[in-house]
This record gives structure tokens, C-alpha cells and sequence, in this order.
């Protein structure tokens, strides 16, 4: 099992590292109008307003979950 947490704690890492160096690439060799097309007016907070993204969609549907599931084996629905 440590096996197996050490080899996805080094994918998520090698992931983390490509995605930053892609991002600098992009940074660096776009013209400003291309890269706010693709990265947005905001380009320095990209990472934090994506992650902050993927959290509220993921609240959002377990919320969703929560409730559909309350409603199927309770009979009570929000």
C-alpha cells in the first residue's frame, strides 16, 4: 500500500510540475492578447480561481447527492 501512495504522491507532483512549467511557457512566449484569451484578464490568479472553481462545482454536486439520496431512502426532500 505505501507502494502504491508514494507512486501517485510522485504522479500528483510530476502532474503539478508540468502543468506550472506549461503555464510559464505559455506565459512567456504568447502575446498578451493570446494569453488573456486563454488564461484571462487575471493572469496571475489562474491556480487559485481554478481550484477555487473545482471545489464549488464538487460542493455543488455532493450537495446535490446529498440530497437526492436523503430524499430517496428517507422521504424527505430539500
Amino acid at each position: 500500500m505505501m507502494k502504491r501512495t508514494f507512486w501517485v504522491a510522485v504522479g500528483v507532483v510530476i502532474g503539478v510540475v508540468a502543468v506550472a512549467k506549461a503555464q510559464a511557457y505559455v506565459k512567456a512566449n504568447t502575446p498578451d492578447n493570446a494569453r488573456q484569451f486563454l488564461l484571462g484578464p487575471d493572469q496571475d490568479n489562474v491556480l487559485q480561481r481554478t481550484l477555487a472553481g473545482l471545489i464549488e462545482d464538487f460542493n455543488t454536486t455532493r450537495k446535490a447527492r446529498e440530497a437526492e439520496l436523503n430524499a430517496q431512502y428517507s422521504g424527505i426532500s430539500k
